[in-house]
């Protein structure tokens, strides 16, 4: 367990306001005053199992870093993102990050390597191409560094809001976790221009090129990766109001069960609601369901309670499902062998439940499998049979040399024989996970570049960076603060449902009894030969 100093949790609200200093000119509550100066021990993890890793494994954790030596590019830094081919995206980039924390935490490298390593990494982010003198772009050559298209080919694509958000999560747990790192790491996305993607209502916009050449701007990112992404630039201080929050929303009934999915239209959007695994995985794994200000080593409760809640749902319809069908169930985006390369193995999209799509929106289910970084994901976060049968599942699908494959076919055609950047290192995360709770850690109280770089100048302006921030410091009447709400405790897990009040959207309107359902009884059928006799005339 890593020590850490004590920090006092602040509303959400403060964090998209400039931190101020407080002054210290009376005495702190009594409560508080024994606490300061004192290191406090991280608990245990909030959420899911914890503990020391089993041999096994740590078996599985070296065989997913295995990908990594295997898709190294010394030139760069990079990794490709599905196996040898030499293409990455900024969202593949950081599922490499938290693989190289992971790799360094659980001692499957030492620290002279992790250095190596992260430095050259972030050189090469720090000096990336940006598209068009704004952001990264979409796709990156792993051996070269320059921008490519999708068949790369040298040229640009657009940059996505989510990709940049997902990178800002681990760039900052970089920071937090390994202060000496932090001047590089905050030279990366100070070179970034966030005047068109961060809106004046706090919501996020990427890009994409147009048919005559030119940039247009769209707003990128429906229910669970919308809120994920938004994070990642809350944490670097960036008001994201309007895209924390899960607005237009809707509810479909799956095996007694209402699962919330994105309520804008798609035929009006043109952008589908696909209700993933992933997102919420990701957030429970690196953050614990917090709000982007909350300090994960705080109570056993997750901040943010109506992430936590839908994410408890997304989880609980694929057991359900198991009980009822008995198709082991655990669904996210993956990549497939041949066209269409990739689909959305989806709980709901387009009216429909466990639909899988390809990003034409072409229906290809014998593409439908077990995930191998969704089942990992859930059996580090949910501590029930139904994730060690996940667990047993999908643990020995990898090579020693060359990390895991994408999963198993739901319908019996065996293992996907691809592996990728994303789902070794959310694989890395979940091992860790289990160690260590939460991977975000406020453990860096210094002032950084990021906070002050170009004071006094236009520059910030001319960005549209957050204003400079100083470093908060306990109060003199923290025992005035309201307790942060809303939150749901670890041990109350209960059926809530999101309502709208003056703070936005949270957690409330919750049951009393434990969050389970019943589960499905047998249907009473007739014998076959009753069936066919039935419909004679």
């Amino acid at each position: 367990m890593m020590a850490r100093s004590l920090r006092i949790a602040v509303p959400l609200l403060s964090l998209m306001l400039p931190f101020q200093a407080v002054a210290q000119d009376s005495p702190l509550p009594e409560a508080l005053q024994s606490l300061v100066g004192q290191q406090v021990d991280r608990p245990v993890p909030r959420f899911g199992r914890h503990g020391a890793l089993t041999d096994r494994e740590m078996a599985m954790a070296r065989a997913a870093w295995s990908y990594f030596e295997a898709g190294f590019q010394p030139e760069t830094g990079l990794v490709n993102a599905v196996g040898s081919y030499p293409s990455t995206t900024l969202w593949d980039t950081a599922s490499y990050v938290s693989a190289l924390v992971a790799a360094y935490e659980l001692g499957i490298i030492d620290k002279r390597d992790f250095d190596r390593r992260a430095t050259l990494l972030i050189a090469t982010l720090r000096n990336l191409d940006l598209y068009r003198g704004e952001a990264p772009n979409k796709v990156y050559n792993t051996k070269t560094g320059q921008k490519v298209n999708y068949a790369n080919e040298p040229g640009e694509v657009g940059f996505s809001v989510l990709d940049m958000g997902r990178m800002l999560v681990w760039l900052r747990i970089l920071r937090e976790r390994y202060p000496y790192l932090a001047n590089g790491v905050d030279n990366v996305p100070l070179r970034w221009n966030f005047c068109n993607i961060v809106r004046d209502d706090g919501r996020l916009f990427g890009s994409v090129v147009s048919g005559d050449g030119d940039t247009r701007y769209v707003q990128e990112g429906r229910l669970g990766y919308e809120e994920y992404a938004a994070k990642g630039f809350a944490l670097w201080g960036f008001d994201v109001t309007g895209a924390l929050e899960p607005a237009p929303l809707a509810y479909t009934t799956i095996h007694d069960i209402d699962i919330p999915y994105d309520g804008r239209d798609p035929r009006v959007f043109h952008n589908q609601n696909y209700v993933l695994t992933e997102s919420y995985l990701l957030d429970g794994l690196e953050m614990g369901w917090d709000m982007p200000a909350a300090d994960p080593a705080g109570p056993g409760v997750a901040s943010q309670g109506w992430r936590a809640e839908f994410a408890h749902r997304i989880f609980l319809v694929q057991q359900r499902r198991f009980e009822s069908t008995g198709i082991i169930t655990a669904r996210s985006e993956h990549q497939v062998e041949g066209q269409p390369y990739s689909v959305y193995d989806t709980i709901f999209a387009d009216g429909y439940a466990w639909n899988t799509l390809d990003p034409s929106d072409v229906y290809q289910p014998d593409r439908a499998a077990v995930s191998a970084k969704a089942a990992l994901g859930m059996w580090a976060l949910w501590d029930v049979p139904y994730t060690q049968l996940l667990f047993d599942t999908v643990a020995d699908l990898s090579e020693a040399d060359g990390g895991f494959f994408e999963g198993l076919y739901e319908n019996g055609n065996g293992v996907i024989p691809l592996q990728t950047a994303n789902n070794n290192g959310i694989i890395l995360a979940a091992l860790l996970y289990k160690v260590q709770g939460p991977i975000l850690q406020f453990a860096n109280p210094n002032t950084t570049v990021w906070d002050m770089a170009y004071s006094q100048t236009d520059i910030r302006a001319n960005k549209c960076l957050p204003e400079p921030m100083l470093r908060e410091v306990p109060c003199c009447t923290c025992g005035d603060l309201p307790p942060p709400v809303p939150t749901i405790a670890a041990a109350d897990f209960i059926l809530c449902r999101p309502v709208e009040g003056e703070d936005g959207i949270a957690a409330t309107d919750c049951t009393t009894g434990p969050q389970v359902t019943a589960r499905p009884e047998p249907r009473d059928v007739l014998p076959r030969q009753c069936r066919t006799a039935a419909v004679q005339p």
